[in-house]
């Protein structure tokens, strides 16, 4: 799992059928060696820009939602409440 910070929307007008009704977002890494490192996340869970978010890889974002033949690497699975000191 990465901590993350969800820093813009992705617009795709033309994608996998399986991607249909998904909410694309840009995440950037904070903490840890990937920091600065950027991700398209899926975000099921209905955080926001500038939220700070738990982000799950590999077949864990599949699980997240439901199906493991969905293309699909990351997904947000959580809003972070308290401050933590990431960077």
């Amino acid at each position: 799992m990465l901590a993350g910070r969800l820093i813009d929307n992705v617009w795709a007008t033309r994608k996998a059928d399986s991607l249909n009704g998904l909410k694309f977002m840009l995440a950037e890494v904070i903490g840890g060696s990937n920091m600065g490192q950027r991700l398209i996340v899926i975000d099921n869970i209905g955080a926001g820009i500038g939220d700070r978010v738990i982000i799950c890889t590999g077949s864990a974002a599949r699980r997240m939602l439901g199906n493991d033949d969905i293309p699909v690497d990351a997904a947000v699975i959580g809003i972070i409440d308290e401050d933590c000191n990431f960077e």
